[in-house]
């Protein structure tokens, strides 16, 4: 061609130029394309109304994450962990890189949660936080049953089900050794595995306060194709002192990674059963927080090999986990992120 007598080296030029172009438009545009974090929380227990906005804005801060978070309100609009079958912010999902959940014994709408199942079913990355292995709790009836059901209405604790919710996290509710003197001392000595993985960049090994859920063991596996990260050893346990560890043993995982298999392709999952809201405290379970949603969503090459700045975007002082309106009143979701 180039010793053809028609051909026109300054029309190969700019041909070639405005290639060029259009590569470094795409390649800004991608760079451009901010990861989108979509939050879900709601949970009487753990303060993740709290401790969720915390991590938010350091994904905002520390690599330009566009994070949108869902709360559980009342009908004034105010946080309120009570409300089950309340769960904003679901219309962000459609859009999000990866879906995280702090939730616990949720009862969305069929909107909101078909929401939720859309999101699966695209393959998408999914992010668990402790409680999310009891997520859901739906009526008997629900066609939503298999996530989980409140099987004696009149026993607010009642559970049982949750095949689907171990299918996606790995892990349903099961038991944990015991609450014992709750925000007091650490009751799990957390280690890291001999799996090098980025999510566990920096992370060093760390008390929390979180009582160590069941998760494996004793006849107990956890789903899928998990990669455990995290072990965690009870230091105070019921199971011991009744001479049950065989059935409950005193050392269990605390943070995998696995895949789903909801849509057509494999979506990544990061799971950990930690999220006292004192375990936040703690830089090395930020770390773990920041690390494990930025590789579920594909992002590992945003990790720091020392790991992701632990500093706080303001105070972080959380309440004590716990029931009976333990959380704080009167605050708006605007209040909080």
């Amino acid at each position: 061609l180039r010793n053809s007598p028609t051909f026109d080296r300054s029309i190969m030029n700019r041909f070639l130029s405005a290639i060029g172009v259009l590569v470094c438009f795409a390649s800004i545009a991608v760079a451009a394309h901010p990861l989108h974090v979509a939050i879900l929380t709601g949970d009487e227990e753990y303060r993740s109304e709290e401790s969720m906005p915390m991590i938010g804005k350091m994904l905002q801060r520390d690599f330009g994450a566009h994070v949108t978070i869902g709360f559980s309100v009342d009908g004034n609009g105010h946080v309120d962990p009570d409300a089950v079958e309340s769960m904003t912010g679901t219309e962000a999902i459609e859009d999000a890189d990866v879906l995280v959940l702090f939730l616990r014994f949720r009862r969305p709408s069929e909107e909101a949660f078909g929401r939720i199942l859309a999101h699966l079913k695209a393959g998408k990355p999914v992010v668990g936080f402790r409680t999310s292995t009891h997520a859901f709790r739906f009526a008997e009836d629900s066609p939503h049953v298999q996530w989980g059901f409140q099987d004696d209405p009149t026993f607010k604790h009642s559970f049982a089900g949750g095949d689907l919710t171990r299918e996606l996290l790995g892990q349903k509710w099961i038991i944990h050794h015991g609450h014992f003197s709750d925000g007091k001392n650490p009751l799990t000595d957390v280690s890291k595995t001999d799996v090098k993985h980025p999510i566990l960049n920096g992370v060093e090994p760390f008390s929390a306060y979180s009582w160590l859920y069941h998760v494996q063991g004793g006849g107990d596996t956890i789903a899928g194709d998990p990669t455990i990260l995290l072990q965690g050893k009870s230091l105070r346990s019921e199971h011991e002192a009744e001479g049950n560890t065989d059935r409950y043993p005193l050392k269990n995982p605390v943070a995998w990674t696995k895949t789903h298999q909801w849509g057509e392709k494999p979506g990544r999952v990061f799971m950990t059963t930690l999220g006292h809201p004192y375990d936040f405290r703690s830089p090395a379970m930020r770390r773990l927080a920041i690390q494990g949603i930025l590789w579920a969503a594909g992002r590992e090459d945003l990790i720091p090999e020392d790991g992701a700045n632990t500093e706080t975007v303001g105070n972080y002082e959380p309440n004590n986990s716990g029931f009976n309106n333990d959380f704080k009143p009167n605050m708006k979701p605007s209040d909080l992120f």
